[in-house]
């Protein structure tokens, strides 16, 4: 089955707005609990040097991310093949899985840092977690609404 044009568009402002969802997320994270509150680093270290390196990878990821997903999102728009709809979709699906995939993969399962390091966690576990799957769960669903569209109104 041919792929309409529609869909491809569709996929690529996807992607786009991931990209730029998970690069902003990871600001907001490295910006905010990194740097202003101090809470932690990306990777814990007994070396501050070590410690403030790993914060510097991240914000080297999060720069590529951002450069890529707006790079391609002002070609898609440029070309005009820009998906509207998919937008804010992409945008929170990245913010989302950027947050779950901190708090579940690099906090718990590998355990690179805590989100605070205090004595009880579960309460900033929960807040840190249920927000990233808050913001995943508005992305499934504004998906959910710009495929239903497309498919009412296929270019």
């Amino acid at each position: 089955m041919k792929e309409s044009t529609g869909e491809k568009n569709s996929q690529l402002t996807l992607l786009a707005t991931i990209l730029l969802g998970l690069g902003s997320m990871a600001a907001i994270d490295e910006i905010i609990f990194h740097q202003l509150l101090g809470w932690h680093h990306f990777v814990e270290a007994n070396s501050s040097a070590l410690a403030l390196a790993s914060d510097g990878f991240l914000h080297t990821l999060e720069l590529i991310l951002l450069v890529v997903g707006g790079v391609l999102l002002l070609r898609l728009y440029e070309k005009k093949l820009y998906a509207k709809g998919y937008q804010s979709a992409g945008f929170l699906l990245g913010m989302g899985g950027f947050q779950l995939f901190d708090g579940i993969v690099t906090h718990k399962i590998i355990g690179l840092h805590q989100v605070r390091y205090v004595d009880n966690l579960l309460l900033y576990d929960l807040a840190w977690n249920v927000s990233g799957l808050l913001l995943l769960l508005l992305g499934v669903e504004l998906l959910r609404r710009a495929k239903r569209r497309l498919a009412a109104n296929p270019s």
